[in-house]
């Protein structure tokens, strides 16, 4: 499908470990609004896109969010090798770590595993597109506050950048939706359709 380049599409390179903050990104690799989420949420509404740029623009942004995962979870993990016992304990971090000593598992910042019920495909173009753009702006959100809590700046670079690409996904999205509004006529495209606007009961 595609050729893997095995490098991280930014480095990361924190040298300094902190279990409080990888507390807190985590949520970007298994949170609501993380980038689990976001490749699952494209790489499945591609299959019902009925035009083939926007299902390419869906698998482009799909699999480059499993890339941005695989940044988060090496934020994480860096951000947690090497800690002593009372690192652990001391820093909270001692509850995740009974059960998955330092593994990668997807949850949110609050301890909250991933679900399938955090995003939506609806084989509806105009509806995908409008969630994919709500998608974008609330990871864009998330990153915002990530910063405001980060002060290391080899984390923060790498946040930075995921951050950047969120907006212009958003950007992308859009292109795509004003592509798909051009496509569609007033036969199917259900705000010129007079005929989605009431019942049969009340069309009297």
């Amino acid at each position: 499908m595609w050729n893997y380049e095995k490098r991280l599409q930014f480095p990361v390179n924190i040298k300094e470990p902190n279990a409080k903050l990888a507390q807190v990104i985590i949520s970007q690799f298994g949170g609501p609004d993380g980038e689990l989420a976001a490749s699952m949420r494209y790489l499945s509404q591609r299959f019902a896109t009925p035009y083939k740029e926007v299902a390419g623009l869906l698998t482009d942004i799909g699999t480059e969010e499993l890339a941005h995962l695989e940044m988060i979870g090496a934020i994480v993990f860096q951000l947690t090798r090497n800690l002593s016992m009372e690192e652990i304990e001391k820093s909270g971090f001692d509850k995740y770590y009974v059960d998955h000593t330092v593994g990668l598992w997807p949850q949110a910042a609050g301890g909250v595993p991933f679900n399938a019920n955090q995003f939506q495909s609806k084989g509806d173009i105009i509806t995908d597109l409008f969630e994919d753009m709500a998608a974008e702006q609330k990871a864009r959100t998330t990153y915002d506050n990530i910063l405001r809590l980060v002060k290391d700046p080899d984390v923060c670079a790498p946040i930075r950048f995921l951050r950047q690409r969120e907006i212009i996904h958003f950007q992308r999205f859009g292109e795509a939706l004003r592509i798909t509004q051009d496509k569609l006529n007033s036969k199917n495209f259900y705000a010129f359709n007079p005929g989605f606007d009431m019942c049969e009961c009340c069309d009297k």
